[in-house]
């Protein structure tokens, strides 16, 4: 009877032994798992003047420019996904580019026929949030190209990361995967509020 005992409690002894080193780092479990993605989300800096032209956007169209509640970040499901593209594309098409008259300056709006880069981002924004989704998570971003042009860009924020659509392009791009350089964003609590990139 002693003999069986000291057996079982050696086995017991082993069986515990191994369990931590298999469920331990790399050499366990986790060997045949998969390294998670990481996703990358734009950190604002401090607090900046917002563009003058979104000022005066902003005054002529204050229902745009309301701080509302909502998530502050999307879950991108297939469903949301397909709604992002759907609506990225769709614009990109509707919407005929074209530059801003010099003797006007720059003028920013939404829903229009044709128009330049704010104007594709700011009509983004505005199918998206009649779709459903949260203002928060939908912001415009001051850029510049390659070639130095200013440009717009509406930034969806994610579960995924910060996406960008931008009207150069139907692909849908992680913001650190454009060609991109970052100036400013508009805040996800107030989009009257801006930060420096």
């Amino acid at each position: 009877m002693f003999k069986h005992v000291l057996v079982t409690a050696v086995t017991l002894a082993s069986l515990f032994a191994v369990q931590p080193a298999e469920a331990a780092g790399p050499g366990g479990f986790a060997r045949g798992l998969k390294t998670a993605p990481a996703f990358s989300y734009i950190s604002e800096k401090r607090r900046t003047a917002a563009p003058f032209a979104h000022v005066m956007f902003c005054a002529q169209n204050p229902n745009e420019c309301v701080a509302r509640g909502g998530a502050s970040e999307v879950s991108l499901s297939p469903f949301a996904d397909k709604q992002l593209r759907a609506v990225n594309a769709s614009v990109n098409r509707s919407i005929r580019p074209i530059n801003d008259r010099t003797d006007q300056g720059d003028v920013w709006q939404v829903n229009v026929k044709a128009g330049d880069c704010e104007d594709f981002a700011l009509t983004k924004r505005d199918h998206l949030i009649a779709m459903g989704w949260s203002p928060k998570t939908l912001r415009i971003a001051v850029t510049k190209t390659p070639t130095g042009e200013g440009h717009a860009v509406l930034v969806v924020k994610t579960d995924r990361g910060d996406l960008v659509l931008d009207n150069r392009t139907n692909a849908i791009k992680s913001w650190k995967d454009t060609d991109l350089r970052w100036l400013m964003i508009q805040s996800g609590d107030n989009p009257r509020v801006w930060y420096e990139l």
